[in-house]
């Protein structure tokens, strides 16, 4: 594996800016999210830019703001080099370049994220987000920072219907959320077609990453046929899954607090009282928050309620991650 390699590099302000008016729509698109979630005005804001369109809109955008006296963030630009193919460095360069024009502090990370796959026993996808999120982090730590990603509503819809795929229940159906920890996600409410829009009106340049393309991966599918049909078949198909996906996030946390509430009246010591057990759906909810991380399978959750319910006792249940539940007398112990 290649050793991560992290390089901090500052430039001085340029001497020649873009007009700051061309970059308004970009400008107004961040402001518009940055207040919905009621990002200070003075905050200090790590921008992970990868280069492509949705990330140089956010670069932009934010720096517009700033240079517009709109916003005192204090800005730093991270990128980190995937090392998954030959023109990798060229991004990184690039945005090092569009950083240093904006007189922004750069961070840049070199990371084998194949390398890190196999060891990981990761897929390429998650081996790569758990990079990049664990450098963005790094960074933000060092400087007291939030982390702002360029997510889109494209991205946020495409993320529901690849959990759809996979069979996830209404947890999965939450798509992004627009802040989450220390990231905040300014243009989750964007489209991305207006964002690259907007890019190209302001003449600002953008590289696209020819992984994107790649029918290899379940999200290109996604995007480049099974969106833009439900598009064709209903316009408005992504701001409609943005608003089933809003529902479900609150339907799922009601649901989490009905099941914390059911969980404290059953708690005896270290132990669950299932004498009387509830409805299976609001079951599972009780036992996914007495069990934590990392959280079981269905089938194990189903397994431990199966032995709770049933009429023999004394029995132990693997529920993953080094942790088991033992049942007795219909009451339920988990051991870590």
């Amino acid at each position: 594996m290649l050793a991560d390699v992290c390089i901090p590099r500052t430039r001085p302000p340029p001497t020649r800016r873009m007009r700051v008016d061309q970059l308004t729509p970009l400008g107004d698109a961040v402001r518009h999210g940055a207040d919905s979630m009621r990002i200070p005005s003075d905050a200090a804001l790590v921008l992970a830019v990868s280069g492509g369109a949705d990330s140089m809109a956010l670069l932009h955008g934010a720096a517009q703001l700033v240079q517009s006296s709109a916003r005192q963030w204090r800005l730093s630009v991270a990128h980190l080099d995937h090392a998954l193919r030959p023109g990798s460095a060229d991004d990184a360069t690039f945005v090092e370049d569009a950083a240093g024009r904006l007189g922004l502090p750069f961070t840049l990370r070199r990371t084998d994220v194949a390398a890190l796959a196999r060891a990981e026993g990761r897929s390429i996808e998650d081996a790569g987000r758990e990079a990049r999120y664990r450098f963005l982090n790094e960074v933000a730590a060092e400087e007291a920072a939030s982390i702002a990603t360029a997510h889109t509503a494209d991205d946020a819809a495409e993320t529901v219907l690849l959990n759809l795929l996979r069979g996830a229940g209404p947890a999965g159906v939450h798509g992004i959320p627009q802040r989450r920890g220390r990231i905040v996600r300014p243009l989750i409410g964007e489209r991305r077609a207006a964002l690259r829009a907007a890019l190209d009106a302001a003449d600002v340049a953008y590289r696209d990453d020819p992984s994107n393309e790649n029918p290899a991966y379940l999200r290109n599918c996604v995007r480049h046929e099974l969106l833009p049909l439900m598009e064709r078949l209903r316009a408005g198909a992504v701001d409609a899954i943005a608003r089933f996906s809003a529902i479900a996030a609150a339907d799922d946390a009601l649901l989490d607090e009905l099941a914390a509430a059911e969980l404290a009246r059953r708690r005896d010591g270290d132990e669950i009282d299932w004498r009387d057990p509830p409805p299976r759906a609001l079951g599972r909810r009780v036992l996914r928050i007495a069990i934590g991380q990392p959280t079981p399978s269905l089938e194990r959750l189903d397994a431990l309620l199966d032995a709770a319910e049933g009429e023999r006792g004394g029995l132990r249940v693997e529920l993953g991650g080094k942790i088991t539940a033992s049942v007795l007398h219909r009451r339920i112990r988990v051991d870590r």
